[in-house]
């Protein structure tokens, strides 16, 4: 049987990155609604799972970007009919809002190669496999509380609610950025270039440059959970 990959794009420079390398290997379908080109959701008995990405936009942005109220609803939907979903950044806010979570400004922005530490490692069938912490990439500045029936999966210096699973891990939410290859760090930044603040848990681009060997890494750990995913029943 074809599993079939639908993915929330927001940004047309935060793309599906080792996601798509992986999903092309196992056979997936893959079908996209690019929200920035106003494209419609699909019928959501034509996905098996649903990819939520990152972009720079809030959740609560929805006079902005209106579609957002119905990305959240169709989220929704999908994680009360069982599809796994894996949301990443903004994506992992929006699974968190769905679940009734708070999402809300963390103290510190937190930009570049910072550790992930990882929780439950023995009890979660998503990080068999994953060590116990991670130098992994980060773009963000809202985080999320995790939501009731949530297990708490990870935590970084500058934010504690780095990540959760949920629905006997069928449903995740990640801050960081596993993702994404060297390629789409260098593509983000040149989005923005001479835009970064500074800030205690912020890297300028020398220092996020000279960390994306990491990457190789990163995509190592998000092909384990992915494979991890698709052993979930």
């Amino acid at each position: 049987m074809i599993l079939r990959l639908h993915v929330f794009q927001h940004i047309w420079f935060e793309d599906l990155g080792v996601i798509q390398d992986w999903a092309h290997d196992n056979g997936f379908n893959i079908t996209r609604t690019v929200f920035y080109k106003n494209e419609s959701l699909p019928d959501i008995d034509d996905i098996d799972w649903l990819i939520v990405l990152g972009g720079p936009m809030n959740i609560y942005e929805e006079d902005k970007y209106p579609w957002l109220k119905q990305e959240k609803q169709f989220i929704k939907k999908a994680i009360k009919e069982g599809k796994k979903v894996l949301g990443i950044c903004l994506g992992a806010q929006l699974i968190a809002d769905a679940l009734g979570a708070k999402v809300f400004q963390c103290k510190d922005k937190e930009i570049g190669w910072f550790l992930v530490r990882f929780k439950n490692i023995k009890e979660s069938s998503i990080l068999k496999g994953i060590p116990k912490q991670v130098t992994a990439f980060h773009w963000h500045q809202d985080t999320f509380e995790i939501p009731a029936d949530a297990v708490h999966l990870a935590q970084s210096d500058a934010c504690y609610n780095q990540a959760f699973s949920y629905n006997c891990d069928k449903v995740i939410g990640f801050q960081f950025h596993f993702e994404f290859k060297q390629e789409n760090i260098k593509r983000l930044l040149e989005q923005y270039s001479g835009k970064i603040d500074s800030g205690p848990y912020i890297q300028h681009f020398e220092g996020i440059n000279s960390g994306c060997h990491n990457a190789v890494l990163n995509n190592d750990f998000m092909r384990i959970i992915l494979s991890n995913l698709k052993g979930i029943d």
